[in-house]
């Protein structure tokens, strides 16, 4: 399956999902040749805001894809349950919602410095090159070294008005 990213950005940001593009699509938005399969996102995951994302995703089949039995994103979490993050497989492409990213922070600590991005018309948040190559840096592992190296040169050369 080719993963969509702009309807679920789209029907995001029309539910009032808030949230931060973080990791490959990041970087792609930046300027980066990564290829990516999934969209991840940094959002505030409370009862609330995990009620708007199952009511945004309710049209596609949203299962929880790091659980052997695929379970349903509409029944698990109960309500009330506390949850760190979401791994979620749709049927337009796998979303993952973390509530910090490594080496750099939260979701406000993120949208503090996130870039304006238009997608089909829509107006969402991108993280930061700074703060994505902190965070390349910080998985501390080779694919993500190889990422945050490209990624430096890209800031280099948006310094010194240079093309991408």
């Amino acid at each position: 399956m080719t993963p969509d990213f702009s309807a679920l950005i789209a029907k995001l940001t029309d539910a009032g999902f808030e949230f931060v593009i973080i990791d490959g699509y990041a970087a792609v938005t930046h300027g980066s040749a990564q290829v990516t399969r999934d969209l991840d996102l940094c959002a505030v995951l409370t009862e609330e805001t995990i009620g708007v994302l199952r009511d945004a995703l309710r049209d596609w089949n949203p299962r929880h894809r790091l659980t052997p039995q695929r379970l349903w994103f509409l029944t698990v979490p109960q309500p009330g349950a506390p949850v760190n993050n979401l791994y979620l497989q749709t049927d337009v492409g796998v979303i993952d919602v973390l509530t910090t990213v490594r080496g750099v922070g939260d979701y406000a600590r993120l949208k503090a410095k996130a870039e304006r991005l238009e997608v089909d018309g829509r107006v969402c948040y991108v993280m930061s090159l700074e703060d994505l190559i902190a965070a390349k840096e910080a998985m501390n592992r080779d694919k993500d070294a190889i990422t945050a190296k490209e990624l430096r040169v890209i800031a280099a050369r948006r310094r010194t008005g240079g093309a991408t």
